[in-house]
């Protein structure tokens, strides 16, 4: 199965994407298309039935322009002839609107005008036309757009019902129903445009230019020329040009375009950066993105993204990418328009011919018939959904959170529970040096300077946690080196300081070393400390016991305060996955307050739990790293990586991707989620309730035209402001 992916620029509406999405779903051998009114094409062909070239072929044919490169006069020829509305932009992109505002103008005079006795009939009728002429244009262009391509869609029939009430006399109502009708385009067209634009903005961040060392020079160049390795320099106060780690110097960078991260992140050289090669694996202090705004130092910084490949640039593709992916509701609201316009279309006609049954006049009939045809257009229907789904992806993206797709954004505000990976999503996922205990004479200050010297010789990931901590607690202070390391395999190590024999190690190592038991005060201080999750070891030094040093994979700072934000939220169930030992399990869960810890799972484990969760409560996320977790997540309702910034991986296979490596924007996408929901439901009860106002209201002939222009127009304009608040959505 091959696929294919285009931007076209023309699409400005649903109704556009749609109908796109179905020529194209007609053509032989294209098994899969989806089109978002973002201009985003996926399509999924058959390479034994046709090809891309047929494909691009038959987008150009309908007048649209891809991302491919045209080659021929004769296709720049038709684009030119068919993109007939596009040209007409002699007011600049707002020319719609004001051509709106000018039929609305040229209305109300004559509204004012037919009320002055004085003033002669024809002169309302004058201005009516003229505002008609206004208010049509672009809607006539569209439908003539339209009938070329052999379809007919709503702008046609409001011109129909329009010139259909302008030749019974009701200059007034068609100049009416084409006023409203431009106006109530034009503003969604405009509502719509700021939605995209928070997207589209993101391509604005990275500078087009970059300050790289060549040949001990500095130069200016374009970031595309940018290649991996290349070393830039980041000024004060200016943007960062490619996804890299700092290789020399210190400032504070602003992440918030693409992590959400409110305050500014701290960076500092890698000691290792000429061996760096990939950006996930570097500490957050060492990495830098693309689009981001250094502070106050000045940054070196080795390339290790090419432009194309940055974290920006792919999450500028996901998120227009994201709008493809249908909800649930959007699914539903689809399959009802398929039935619904083809029996309003039989009920119009019906109408039309109403007066050979009933006793009324042919136009009488005919009026009503144009006045159902109005009121019963699914406009609102049509956008309601889509337009909540572009603003909360759109909302999502602003924060640092990436949601790929009308689905998860629903699925995510109605999950029961939610499945937590501990090792770098519960904890820091890396051990930190939580105790140093001295027992007899020996002070914490001994301990820890024999622990830090001994430990600095080992590679273990244990010992760097117990060097890192221990300095830290020891400041400034000299510490003399050790020597002569050697391992104690499954015991511990051991090496000469300052004259003496140093072991560190576990009740094994010591139990041989001096044939007897470890001492009991000991013994138990080091029971207590492993069935909290801890890892101890004891020192000894010569024929003496020093004490125990005890590492641990610490919970994230931010973890209680988010674990008990989404308890209040209506999340009873959180459950723990981990590989560690359910004794480990217990103590980390305890501390944060998990319900369910489970441990000594391994990666199968996990998809099992999640599928029996699935079965007892319904919707269940799972939250990892996106990478040794992508079968539970695939598994699970909604997949959530976070820390997703410069992970590849965790981009492509998780459903929501949290860039910052927080916990605490899980909260804010959730109450996104249950706010689109929210929303989306308004916004169906806004359009569906409006159109079963209307329709009997107008088969009855107890309104007329104008009132359902005005309920139809208004009730696209309104669901399509209501999305728009998702846009200023706070938790």
């Amino acid at each position: 199965m091959n696929t294919l992916h285009l931007e076209i620029s023309e699409i400005k509406h649903t109704r556009n994407a749609r109908k796109i999405e179905q020529i194209l779903h007609e053509k032989k051998g294209v098994n899969h298309v989806s089109v978002s009114k973002l201009g985003i094409v996926q399509l999924e062909w058959d390479g034994n039935e046709t090809n891309q070239s047929e494909i691009i072929e038959s987008i150009e044919k309908l007048g649209l322009t891809t991302n491919q490169p045209k080659n021929t006069k004769k296709q720049l020829s038709e684009q030119q002839s068919k993109q007939i509305s596009s040209n007409l932009q002699i007011l600049g992109e707002n020319t719609e609107l004001y051509f709106a505002i000018l039929s609305g103008i040229f209305w109300i005079s004559g509204v004012i005008f037919s009320f002055m006795s004085s003033i002669p009939d024809n002169v309302s009728t004058i201005l009516y036309s003229i505002g008609g002429v206004f208010g049509g244009v672009f809607t006539l262009l569209t439908a003539v757009e339209d009938l070329l391509k052999g379809k007919f869609e709503i702008d046609f029939l409001m011109l129909f019902a329009a010139a259909g009430a302008a030749i019974l006399g009701k200059w007034g109502e068609a100049a009416l129903l084409l006023f409203l009708f431009s106006l109530g385009h034009a503003l969604e067209h405009y509502a719509m445009k700021r939605a995209k634009k928070s997207i589209t903005a993101l391509s604005d961040l990275t500078p087009p230019m970059a300050l790289v060392k060549r040949n001990d020079e500095l130069i200016e160049v374009h970031i595309e020329q940018l290649k991996l390795g290349d070393i830039i320099v980041v000024k004060p106060n200016s943007k960062i040009a490619a996804d890299g780690v700092v290789t020399k110097g210190t400032s504070a960078v602003n992440q918030a375009s693409i992590t959400g991260e409110s305050v500014p992140v701290d960076k500092h050289p890698n000691n290792n950066w000429q061996n760096e090669k990939e950006i996930n694996k570097l500490l957050p202090e060492h990495r830098v993105f693309a689009g981001t705004i250094n502070g106050n130092g000045v940054l070196e910084i080795k390339v290790l993204k090419e432009a194309k490949d940055s974290t920006l640039s792919r999450l500028i593709t996901m998120v227009k990418e994201a709008e493809n992916q249908k909800s649930p509701t959007q699914h539903l609201t689809d399959k009802f328009e398929k039935y619904y316009v083809p029996f309003v279309l039989v009920l119009v006609v019906l109408l039309i011919f109403s007066f050979l049954v009933i006793d009324e006049t042919f136009q009488r009939s005919f009026y009503r018939a144009m006045s159902v045809l109005i009121a019963a257009s699914p406009c609102a229907l049509a956008i309601s959904t889509p337009s909540a789904v572009l603003a909360g992806i759109a909302r999502a993206a602003r924060h640092g959170v990436l949601i790929k797709g009308g689905r998860p954004l629903e699925d995510l505000g109605g999950l029961k529970a939610i499945a937590f990976d501990k090792t770098g999503t519960l904890t820091t996922g890396r051990p930190t040096l939580t105790h140093a205990i001295p027992f007899g004479n020996t002070t914490k200050l001994q301990l820890l300077k024999i622990a830090v010297a001994v430990e600095a010789l080992s590679d273990h990931p244990l010992a760097a946690s117990i060097v890192e901590g221990g300095k830290k607690e020891l400041g400034d202070i000299t510490i003399p080196k050790a020597e002569n390391l050697k391992a104690l395999t499954a015991r511990g190590i051991q090496a000469n300081w300052e004259g003496s024999l140093v072991h560190i190690g576990n009740r094994r190592l010591f139990e041989e070393l001096t044939k007897k038991n470890i001492p009991e005060e000991i013994d138990l201080k080091m029971s207590e400390l492993e069935s909290g999750g801890h890892t101890a070891m004891i020192i000894y030094q010569d024929n003496n016991y020093l004490g125990i040093v005890s590492a641990m994979d610490i919970a994230r700072p931010e973890s209680i305060s988010t674990l008990a934000t989404l308890k209040k939220m209506g999340i009873k169930r959180m459950i723990m996955l981990t590989g560690d030992n359910q004794k480990v399990a217990n103590a980390i869960a305890k501390h944060i307050e998990i319900t369910d810890p489970m441990g000594s799972l391994l990666p199968e484990d996990k998809v099992n739990a999640i599928e029996q969760l699935k079965q007892q409560v319904g919707n269940v996320a799972m939250v990892g790293d996106g990478v040794n977790d992508a079968p539970a997540m695939a598994k699970s309702t909604v997949g959530i990586a976070m820390g997703a910034a410069g992970s590849d991986v965790a981009l492509e296979t998780a459903d929501i991707a949290l860039m910052a490596d927080k916990l605490n924007n899980l909260p804010f996408a959730i109450g996104l989620s249950r706010k689109a929901k929210q929303i989306i439901k308004q916004n169906l009860v806004i359009s569906l309730g409006m159109v079963a106002i209307l329709v009997p209201m107008t088969i009855m002939g107890t309104i007329a035209i104008g009132p359902a222009v005005v309920g139809h127009e208004g009730s696209t304009l309104l669901v399509v402001l209501n999305a728009l608040r998702l846009l200023r959505y706070e938790v």
